[in-house]
């Protein structure tokens, strides 16, 4: 009976030490990508190339971004159902390609909801609701007024 009684506990024991080690190792991890998450870089918008359009700008996903030629610098003039297909491009933090300038990105205050969407030489960015995934432009020439965006991109005046 003893010897049971000394199995059983030394059973318990180490169960019990073993199930509090791997909630420190586990605590560890949690710390380990917590910190980690924190260190971790910008998005990149990237510079992709397409046959039909040649190079254009996409978000970090690589979804097509693009202007509408309707709209003035600072100012978005699509609204309602307009931003149902053309939803607005608003990532806060990001890094640019290489021949893009930082500089040149900012962001406008909808006049609509309030909220902020990222320009690129004033002029509002958005996606096209038809682009399903990377590399999708189908939103190039949509009505003649909307078209990607690249580094030699020259809006309305």
């Amino acid at each position: 009976m003893k010897k049971r009684m000394f199995i059983l506990t030394n059973f318990a024991m180490v169960m019990f030490l073993t199930a509090c080690g791997n909630n420190a190792q586990d605590s560890a991890k949690e710390d380990q990508v917590v910190n980690g998450a924190a260190e971790e870089t910008a998005e990149s918008l990237k510079l992709l190339e397409n046959e039909k359009t040649g190079k254009y700008l996409a978000d970090s996903k690589g979804m097509t971004l693009y202007y509408f030629k309707k709209d003035e610098p600072g100012k978005s003039n699509c609204a309602g159902e307009c931003l149902e297909n053309w939803p607005p491009f608003t990532e806060k933090d990001f890094d640019v390609p290489e021949g893009f300038d930082k500089k040149d990105f900012g962001t406008i205050k909808r006049e609509d909801t309030g909220a902020e969407q990222v320009a690129y030489k004033g002029f509002p960015l958005y996606y096209f609701a038809n682009d399903k995934q990377e590399g999708h432009v189908n939103g190039e020439g949509v009505k003649d007024v909307w078209y990607i965006v690249n580094n030699e991109t020259v809006f309305p005046q």
